[in-house]
């Protein structure tokens, strides 16, 4: 089992990331994909997959900090996604739920970041809060685009939209929340070759483990095990397709093997 995305240089972590990781080993999720936000986030989530087998990373400048945006971040972007464990853009995209930059900043950071990744030959990780008919059609804008859509939180019926445009849909914790059961519906609908699970962690810890102090990769057995049941499936079969998901999507750069 993997975890589609996480935020491993939260400072959350900061004092036991190494008894974090093994917890997830532990609980069977060999791969942990650690997401930038921002030029010092990327770095050192750059730095957590360098030293861990089981960790890789995203680079990338978050809507939130969209104004970050300039030539020159966008050159230390390129200099750090050359490094073999990271294996997307990301982590991208539009948020217009009114607590991100403003949104022509946004549109500028994300467009550019979408051609950055085309550059490079590598998927993104897109960011959809409140925004997914504009994120789509900047999406359109560029061309074809390979990633996934992480913490999916529209509902059913956008559901073929973002696989229409060759995208994996990820799921996180906020699905096995009982007042969201359209997310799970969503979850259904989406292929199982096209299907990712995550955590987010720190943040959106599943129902399980609501009132912890923080997520943790390890977590997302709870949340692969609600997904499972709501599409019908074995949780350990699903978890094995979810891997070899995420090996398609991410390339050459994902490592082979369980370790």
């Amino acid at each position: 089992m993997i975890d589609a995305h996480a935020h491993l240089d939260d400072t959350r972590f900061g004092s036991d990331i190494d008894a974090v990781i093994a917890r997830a080993v532990a609980a069977g999720v060999t791969r942990v994909i650690s997401c930038g936000g921002d030029l010092a986030s990327s770095e050192l989530n750059v730095g957590l997959a360098h030293r861990s087998a089981n960790v890789l990373a995203t680079v990338g400048i978050h809507p939130h900090r969209a104004r970050d945006w300039s030539a020159d971040a966008e050159k230390i972007l390129a200099a750090l996604a050359r490094h073999p464990r990271v294996i997307a853009i990301g982590e991208i995209g539009m948020d217009l739920s009114g607590r991100s930059a403003p949104r022509d900043a946004q549109e500028t950071a994300f467009l550019a970041q979408l051609a950055l990744a085309r550059r490079l030959d590598l998927p993104v990780v897109v960011h959809v809060r409140d925004a997914g008919a504009e994120t789509r059609a900047l999406v359109d804008r560029t061309g074809p685009t390979r990633g996934m859509i992480h913490c999916y939180s529209e509902g059913p019926a956008e559901v073929s939209t973002w696989l229409e445009r060759g995208l994996f849909i990820s799921f996180a914790g906020i699905a096995t929340y009982p007042g969201n059961g359209r997310l799970r519906e969503a979850a259904r609908l989406v292929p199982r070759d096209r299907l990712l699970v995550e955590t987010d962690a720190p943040y959106l810890q599943p129902q399980s483990r609501r009132g912890e102090r923080r997520n943790e990769p390890a977590y997302v057995i709870d949340t692969l095990a609600v997904i499972a049941q709501a599409r019908g499936e074995d949780p350990g079969a699903l978890g094995e397709q979810i891997a070899a998901n995420a090996a398609a999507l991410f390339g050459p750069r994902w490592p082979a093997g369980t370790a």
